[in-house]
């Protein structure tokens, strides 16, 4: 199962793409959510779930903010196209913005694309500010990733879950003898 499958679809939400190196690359701290300011062809690339978030961040330019580095790929045979990785506005309030300026600046933190998905029909991206992880951090992660993985595996197996619902082999294909029912007397 995919991992935007196991994510927990939230009433009136489609997801698009999910930033999945994210989580390891960084260490997310507050989260946003924020329209953007889309093309037409944009809009009909990403409901077929064409976009890259791997590369995304956010910048602050004149009190408002741009999402850069989302690659939504250009729409073949569109009489009006977009440039694949061109700046998009984000839809933010004042508030929201101000926040974020000041993780920025003071607490040297960026801000990175988490996830795009539509809400009521609606493009929205969600935004988080993050801090960077060290190599050693990066590793920490990896085990704690495996030993998770491991524990699922081990209750699995104390579950009966080992086989995955095989029936036992046959007797003779185990090597054991066929019951008797009779005793000899």
């Amino acid at each position: 199962m995919s991992r935007a499958g196991k994510e927990k679809e939230r009433e009136g939400e489609k997801l698009i793409v999910r930033n999945k190196r994210a989580t390891f690359d960084y260490t997310l701290d507050d989260r946003f959510e924020a329209g953007l300011v889309l093309l037409g062809s944009e809009v009909k690339m990403l409901r077929e779930g064409a976009a890259e978030l791997t590369d995304s961040w956010c910048s602050i330019e004149h009190g408002e903010v741009f999402l850069k580095g989302v690659n939504i790929p250009v729409m073949p045979g569109a009489a009006f196209g977009h440039e694949a990785k061109r700046p998009r506005k984000l839809l933010l309030h004042e508030a929201e913005i101000e926040a974020i300026r000041k993780g920025v600046e003071r607490e040297g933190m960026t801000v990175i694309a988490t996830r795009l998905y539509f809400k009521n029909g609606r493009v929205k991206a969600e935004i988080a500010l993050a801090k960077g992880k060290k190599t050693v951090d990066k590793r920490e992660s990896l085990k704690e990733k495996d030993a998770a993985r491991e524990a699922r595996a081990a209750i699995e197996r104390a579950r009966g879950g080992g086989d995955r619902g095989r029936s036992p082999a046959p007797r003779a294909a185990r090597g054991e003898a066929r019951p008797n029912p009779r005793r000899p007397e």
